[in-house]
């Protein structure tokens, strides 16, 4: 009798994870199911043509890193009605895993009260200031005894004079009053952002000048995030429209539109956008 093949070993085998196809084919697939040339897509996600291309030929090198290759493919996925979830979660498997998310820099404490400055000391002045008039007596009724009393009094009357008076003591300055906020209270020489979600989610990306990830995620409607950097602070924003801006403390016009991509940069000597 021969003996046939296990039930399992007649199974067909799964298909290999390898073979699913890349990111830049499925995006580049469902483009062509949708009718849409690569230049309508890069109208419609501001990305430029090149970097389309590059993508679809599963080359992420024109991105720039994997934070603005993340975000090009959230907007390519949309513009060609795909969740881009998956598409990401591909794209972090087949390149190495979303890296960790660095904290975000801790805001800058508000300006410190500055001690009062100190009061002149009237009191050794006074002091020094008697012994000069009691020395100039000595020496002129030393020198003037002829002259009788009327030197001593008039000596008196000088010190008298040299006297100063309570009035004449100077005022103290106003203490300082603490700034009304933090972002009042940012130094000169660093770069402050602020977003605040104000009509919807938004996903959000902050990079430092070495390029260094401050965050990614999405920044849901009503939260807020605050960076801040000694030079530079480099922002990708999913849904500029939904965010509102300040930058070393000022409020920054619109960025974008809503559901549209931007990527803007500030420095220190910013006041509105760069």
């Amino acid at each position: 009798m021969s003996i046939g093949n296990s039930p399992e070993e007649d199974r067909p085998s799964a298909v290999p994870h390898e073979d699913r196809p890349a990111v830049g084919r499925v995006l580049q697939q469902a483009r062509v199911e949708a009718g849409l040339t690569v230049e309508e897509v890069s109208a419609a996600t501001r990305v430029r043509v090149p970097i389309v291309q590059a993508i679809e030929q599963d080359d992420f090198t024109r991105c720039g890193g994997d934070v603005y290759a993340r975000g090009h493919i959230r907007s390519l996925a949309r513009a060609v009605g795909l969740d881009p979830r998956p598409v990401v979660e591909q794209y972090d498997t087949e390149h190495g895993g979303r890296p960790a998310a660095t904290p975000a820099a801790p805001l800058f404490e508000a300006e410190r009260i500055r001690p009062e400055r100190r009061r002149p000391n009237w009191t050794a002045a006074m002091v020094a200031a008697i012994v000069v008039v009691v020395g100039f007596v000595g020496f002129t009724l030393v020198g003037g005894e002829d002259k009788g009393t009327p030197v001593a009094e008039s000596s008196d009357q000088q010190s008298a004079e040299a006297e100063p008076s309570p009035s004449a003591t100077a005022e103290p300055e106003p203490e300082p009053k603490p700034s009304d906020s933090a972002i009042a209270a940012a130094p000169a020489d660093k770069v402050t952002v602020k977003l605040v979600a104000k009509d919807g989610n938004s996903w959000i990306s902050a990079e430092d000048h070495t390029g260094r990830l401050l965050h990614e995620g999405v920044l849901k409607d009503g939260d807020s995030k605050t960076f801040t950097d000694d030079e530079q602070i480099d922002l990708v924003l999913g849904n500029a429209g939904a965010v509102e801006l300040y930058v070393n403390g000022k409020k920054v016009e619109q960025v974008g539109e809503v559901g549209q991509v931007q990527r803007v940069s500030y420095t220190k000597g910013d006041p509105a956008q760069g």
